[in-house]
């Protein structure tokens, strides 16, 4: 781009644009112009003779390319072409920015060269690499901005591919006519700002103010904005919209910018592109604008080996040496990095010429790194450090441990010093290979790899003491366990498991021979009592990662320590994105006896291979074995499966596992999964296992063979489910047919929930199943069936003649006044048994409250009523306020959350609070009581001693508040005795 601005050719096109009279103007006026410059004309027949393109040559000829361009552009607003002269300016600035970009650029990859690595260092894409960009921008959706999410694990060169993208872009060969700025947010270096704005942001990047920032947004689709390790931020895009800016100008967080920016509020006809990590944040191609999810792989399964061949140059052992590496799949995923490859090549051939045993030394990803260490810091000849190796050695770990404390990746000279790290030791690091330059003047360094940098980090735990410390921002080891498994620091990837895999025996043993210390030994039961404390710990603000500390367990390798950490657990959470997890899950897995639920995750399609086989025998063994693990522990009773993908033979392995009469699960619940095969393997698992007795399924789509097939597993006289939950899973009215059949013919159901289903016109079908005297539902949830009033006569004939049905939620359907009242007709008979109903979000007015007072005082069978979310209003709770109060109401529990009471009613309220014979909760969150009114009932609960246990309601100023914030609601409890209470954060 910045090259050809100048050139000839460039100019001729402009002086072609010209009219004939214009064309002839210019001429005369750039004799006159040399002139006054004190030029030397260009003679003035060959100017009166030229043709565009040949006065562009003679132009670029006399005056070179810049002058020439100086001269044309003074004299095209003098012809009244300002339109060319804004058009050139306009362009000549743009190639500024790209010759900027790539200057930029060049200085940071000659930095960061590599040359042990040919090929995947070099500043120029692949072929397939500029093809695949190409397609990243192309419209998947017509007149509509670009959103593309590049994901990619930790450490696998994502900003350098970026920067790849970067340099084709300036030098013109990728997007030459789709974007005129590419503008780089790299929220690791973003993190450190208090407040900016997209305008601010925008400048960082600009070399000058050549071209107004305004001319630059004035043209948004012609912007393209990368953003990279958007986990950096922590960001969640779930701000509330009101909080986002919209003005390019606007001065607020680097967060709400960058958040604004992604959700197009600001400048939306821009492009994105976004590198991120998988999960990080969750959810979020569904927080965004249709992107187009792209995966970044850097070296390929036959790179790897490729790579491995070639750094051995002997065959055989370049292929025992992968084998060994495949065993551990961590260690092989790592090798997919090139600069990491390289370093576990280095590690594994200087291994081998020592005559050392791979398997003992260099069998873990922080055994190879330890190697790498050691064989950089031990003389050769020698066997162990020198003791100056040993002073470097640990002034290496200290600097590293201070860069992780205070997110610091890139060192100056007086940080190394500070560290006990000698100016005329860095030349000896950088030919170590350990450090690189971070500037051409030498003056700031790097570790050749975050990686790296995370390995010392982890060892300067085990070389010193953090009281020791130069810096007060290092902090204990507890500190850093408890800010690694919650994942409070994005770009702390690995430091976690390479402390524990640094305590393993056998690397225990390799510090005691090469640096003659115990420390390693100490830190053993210092790591069990931090990780009991952690799992036992009930604090969400302390909530662990259990991917994280699987990971770390399977790095130590130490089945005593897994066991004891393990044993305290009594649930786990965790994703399987990757191959590796595979095997680190099931690890775990098989120590966790006593785990009572696991929910589990499977958001990629890894598990399918590409091409006709459904899965590579090593992957699908690697899955049986985890299921194995999973439904072998006889304790497990909760399996919960969500937001996953399951192919044929994954779906096969799991409900297998789960058929085994050994399988001791009773529930299983499923959400958001995807089955890309017949559903039929997965519901006969319920005739075949007897302690299932929970299922739910929700927001997974039930085609009508879906139903049938689950309705068959129902009718098995093995299937023991005790509770079926079908919670927005497509349902229709037509499903109703196969449903009807289970209610009149199963005897072990008990809970049906079919929330959020279409099934308005099925309700006269489930109805006269539910009045079936073999029907022995006691719990039927129906919110949001788009149920209308007219279908409440057929409800009605269900409350009066099922005597099983205790419990009826019907919210969030349309009820009306007109509808309710009809319920409660048959409510108020003696022969209705309904205990519990549900009617939120009904659009119930005030009107029904004479009727439901009615059958406050005639039905004692009502022990919980929840009309939340309607226009009850003060009138309303005053029309109830004498039934609540009867001697004959029976009701325990009463939501009138969200009714729209006001101070109006703190009369009646109050006098219920007192007087209530029967009453043990009363809700009334999110109503407009005011601060004062609440204060004030709280006051009277407090100090009545009568029936009431709890008031739900809205925080409030002064003593009541609770800690965390005014607007969370409050949860009082009537303790013994009751003149005591405690506050509860619901």
């Amino acid at each position: 781009m910045a090259a050809s601005f100048f050139s000839d050719f460039r100019l001729m096109w402009y002086l072609d644009a010209l009219e004939k009279n214009e064309f002839m103007k210019f001429k005369e006026l750039l004799q006159q112009e040399t002139v006054q410059r004190g030029l030397q004309p260009i003679p003035w027949v060959q100017v009166w003779k030229a043709i565009p393109h040949e006065l562009a040559s003679l132009m670029t000829m006399h005056y070179g390319e810049v002058l020439a361009w100086d001269l044309a552009l003074c004299i095209f607003p003098k012809i009244h072409r300002k339109d060319l002269y804004d058009k050139a300016t306009r362009e000549r600035a743009e190639s500024a920015y790209g010759a900027h970009v790539q200057n930029k650029l060049v200085s940071m990859w000659s930095r960061d060269s590599f040359s042990e690595i040919p090929g995947c260092f070099e500043q120029t894409l692949t072929r397939e690499d500029h093809e695949s960009l190409e397609e990243y921008f192309t419209p998947r959706v017509p007149r509509r901005p670009h959103t593309v999410v590049l994901l990619g694990i930790p450490r696998i060169g994502k900003t350098r591919f970026l920067m790849k993208l970067m340099l084709a872009w300036s030098d013109g060969t990728l997007y030459r006519d789709k974007f005129s700025f590419i503008f780089y947010l790299c929220c690791r270096e973003l993190k450190q700002l208090t407040a900016t704005s997209l305008a601010g942001l925008i400048s960082r990047e600009m070399p000058d103010d050549s071209v107004p920032l305004a001319d630059i947004v004035a043209q948004p689709e012609r912007i393209l904005f990368i953003i990279d390790s958007l986990e950096e931020l922590q960001c969640t895009l779930t701000e509330p919209e009101s909080e986002l800016c919209r003005d390019w100008r606007e001065q607020r967080s680097v967060k709400t910018v960058l958040s604004s920016l992604l959700r197009r509020k600001i400048l939306p006809e821009s492009a994105l592109l976004l590198a991120a990590i998988p999960g990080r944040p969750e959810g979020l191609e569904n927080k965004l604008d249709r992107p187009n999810i792209q995966e970044l792989t850097c070296f390929q399964d036959s790179h790897v080996k490729q790579f491995f061949c070639c750094s051995f140059g002997d065959g055989a052992r370049a292929m025992a040496a992968l084998s060994l590496v495949k065993n551990n799949e961590h260690l092989f995923t790592m090798c997919h990095v090139p600069l990491l490859c390289w370093m576990v090549c280095t590690s594994m051939k200087q291994e081998m010429q020592c005559g050392r045993d791979l398997a003992a030394t260099c069998c873990r990803s922080t055994s190879v790194f330890l190697s790498f260490m050691f064989q950089a810091f031990t003389p050769r000849g020698a066997t162990r450090p020198s003791q100056q190796g040993q002073g470097l050695l640990k002034a290496l770990c200290s600097l590293a441990a201070e860069g992780m404390w205070t997110d610091t990746w890139v060192f100056g000279e007086e940080d190394l010093r500070r560290n006990g790290i000698a100016d005329t030791d860095t030349p000896t690091l950088l030919d170590l290979r350990l450090f690189r330059k971070h500037s051409k003047s030498g003056s700031s360094y790097s570790f050749i790899h975050a990686c790296m940098q995370e390995f010392c980090a982890a060892m300067f735990y085990l070389l010193d003491s953090p009281r020791d410390h130069p810096s007060r921002a290092v902090r204990p080891i507890e500190a850093l366990l408890l800010t690694y498994f919650r994942k409070d620091r994005a770009s702390w990837v690995f430091v976690g498991c390479f402390l524990f895999g640094l305590v393993h025996e056998s690397e225990q043993q390799r510090l005691d021979a090469l640096l003659g210390m115990q420390r390693s030994r100490e830190l053993m039961p210092q790591l069990l009592g931090c990780l009991k404390n952690l799992v036992e710990c009930k604090d969400p603000k302390n909530k662990v990662e259990f991917l994280l500390l699987f990971y770390a367990l399977f790095e130590m390798q130490s089945d005593a320590f897994a066991s004891h950490v393990m044993s305290s657990l009594r649930e786990a959470h965790f994703p399987v994105r990757e191959r590796p997890d595979l095997a680190v899950v099931a690890y775990c897995l098989q120590y966790g006896s006593w785990l009572r639920e696991v929910t589990l995750s499977v958001p990629d399609t890894f598990l399918e291979e590409r091409g006709p086989d459904p899965m590579s025998i090593h992957t699908l063994l690697r899955w049986q074995q985890f299921c194995c693990v999973l439904t072998a522990n006889v304790n497990l009773q909760k399996l919960r499966v969500e937001d996953s993908i399951l192919g044929k033979w994954a779906l096969v392995s799991l409900c297998f596992q789960l058929s085994q009469p050994t399988c001791r699960v009773q529930s299983l619940e499923t959400s958001k999964v995807s089955f890309s095969c017949e559903t039929g393997i997965f519901f006969e698992v319920f005739t075949s296992n007897p302690n299932l007795q929970h299922l739910s399924m929700t927001c997974i789509q039930l085609t009508q063979d879906d139903v049938s097939l689950l309705c068959s597993a129902l009718s098995n006289p093995v299937c023991n489910l005790q509770e079926l939950l079908l919670k927005d899973s497509g349902l229709s009215a037509k499903d109703c047919e196969a449903l009807a059949l289970i209610l009149m013919t199963n005897k072990k159901l008990k809970l049906l929930d079919l929330s959020n289903n279409g099934l308005a016109d099925g309700v006269p079908t489930l109805c006269a199943a539910l009045r079936h005297p073999d029907c022995t539902l006691q719990t039927l949830v129906m919110a949001g069936c788009q149920i209308c009033e007219h279908f409440c006569p057929h409800l009605s004939e269900v409350l009066l003649r099922n005597a099983n049905l205790s419990h009826l939620d019907l919210s969030r359907n349309p009820l009306m006044d007109e509808g309710v009242v009809q319920l409660f007709e048959a409510l108020r008979q003696p022969s209705c048994h309904l205990q519990t109903l549900c009617l939120r979000r009904c659009q119930i007015t005030m009107r029904i409250c004479p009727a439901l007072a009615i059958v406050l005082v005639s039905n004692p069978n009502l022990r919980s009523l929840d009309v939340g979310g309607n226009s009850i209003g003060d009138v309303g709770v005053r029309l109830l306020k004498e039934a609540l109060l009867h001697s004959r109401c029976g009701l325990k529990e009463l939501s009138l959350d969200s009714c729209q009471l006001t101070r109006g009613s703190f009369n009646d309220l109050a006098r219920i609070i007192i007087s209530t014979k029967s009453l043990h909760t009363l809700d009334l969150r999110s109503n407009p009581l005011g601060h004062k009114t609440i204060r004030e009932l709280t006051r009277v609960f407090l100090q009545t001693r009568k029936v009431l246990q709890r008031l739900r309601t809205k925080a409030i100023p002064g003593s009541y508040r609770p800690p965390a914030s005014r607007k969370e609601p409050v949860d009082l409890k009537l303790c013994s005795p009751p003149s005591q209470c405690a506050v509860l954060l619901l």
